[in-house]
């Protein structure tokens, strides 16, 4: 049976709590549309591209808008992301994600960052947590967005290690399943209603620990 090798993290939700600001401006851009956007739906949005989740709140709203239209609205609401993580300081890393990091470092497993966010750097920079990875995959460097495997097969050939011997962490369906796609281990943060085919969840990164990997690995 394959060791595992690899840690790869998602980033919003996982390491940092930055899907607030995501669910704040997806709601006002609803609001300025007309129509209310709940947490309830904000659900559909975890893990997927900024285009995809502009699609899915307009058809929420039941609003079929043209390409140009629509680039213009993704462009505004992620203006109004970026202004409020902007102000983001390293208060806001999820409990127990720095501690898991350097305990990852300290027992020689590499990590990467698989995110699809194109403001991962800012996010990374402003919280102080760049220096923990030896490779970062975000939005500015994939193609395909999850439940495509591409940022995570990225990640684990930056990092030289084979999918079986990399586990995944994950918050959202599509992340976990593009864990699964892409042949790697996967341990869902949150609850497990949400995140069913992962091996096994944990409500945050302060309930992991390297040693529990083996878990993963033999379960």
């Amino acid at each position: 049976m394959s060791s595992i090798k690899a840690c790869l993290f998602d980033l919003d939700g996982v390491l940092v709590d930055t899907a607030k600001y995501h669910y704040l401006a997806w709601k006002r851009l609803a609001e300025e549309l007309g129509f209310d956007f709940t947490e309830h739906d904000n659900e559909r949005l975890k893990g997927v591209s900024r285009m995809a989740s502009l699609d899915i709140l307009l058809s929420i709203g039941g609003i079929e808008l043209d390409e140009s239209k629509k680039q213009e609205l993704a462009e505004r609401k992620n203006d109004w992301y970026f202004e409020m993580i902007s102000k983001m300081d390293e208060s806001e890393i999820l409990p127990g994600a720095l501690e898991f990091l350097k305990e990852c470092r300290e027992n020689g497993l590499k990590v990467a960052l698989g995110s699809a966010s194109k403001n991962a750097m800012t996010i990374l920079n402003n919280t102080g947590i760049t220096p923990y990875f030896d490779a970062i995959i975000d939005g500015t460097r994939t193609t395909s967005a999850k439940p495509d495997p591409e940022v995570f097969t990225l990640g684990a050939t930056e990092v030289e290690v084979s999918p079986e011997q990399c586990v995944v962490f994950e918050d959202a369906e599509a992340g976990v399943e593009a864990a699964r796609r892409a042949g790697m281990h996967c341990v869902g943060i949150g609850s497990p209603e949400n995140l069913a085919k992962a091996d096994f969840v944990v409500s945050s990164l302060a309930d992991m620990t390297v040693n529990r990997l083996n878990d993963i690995v033999v379960s």
